[in-house]
């Protein structure tokens, strides 16, 4: 049995962080960026691709490809689009690997 790391609630950065690396390692597919926006939709860092690219300094452009690619794999389900800001709202899709059942 794998062991996790000793993770302080309070400390809302390593446990985002914490959740990156899991879906990184869970998936060896996932741009570092695609696990972190599927650990933030998770987390409910961050719901929508604006709102992420701006938490993280990212350019939004980038959140957004990733995004489209996230939703054509089924893992998360864009529910809605502002065509003139192409801010893009998401939900997790396809159930994603959580820590609750992580067999490792």
């Amino acid at each position: 049995m794998a062991s996790q790391p000793d993770l302080h609630p309070s400390d809302p950065a390593a446990v985002y962080m914490a959740e990156v690396e899991r879906q990184c390692a869970a998936d060896p597919l996932l741009s570092p960026l695609a696990a972190g926006i599927l650990a933030g939709a998770m987390l409910n860092v961050a719901q929508d691709s604006r709102s992420f690219a701006r938490l993280l300094g990212v350019e939004h452009a980038l959140v957004l490809r990733e995004v489209e690619q996230l939703s054509l794999t089924g893992q998360l389900a864009v529910t809605r689009r502002d065509e003139r800001t192409q801010r893009t709202f998401y939900a997790l899709g396809m159930p994603v690997l959580d820590a609750a059942n992580d067999p490792a």
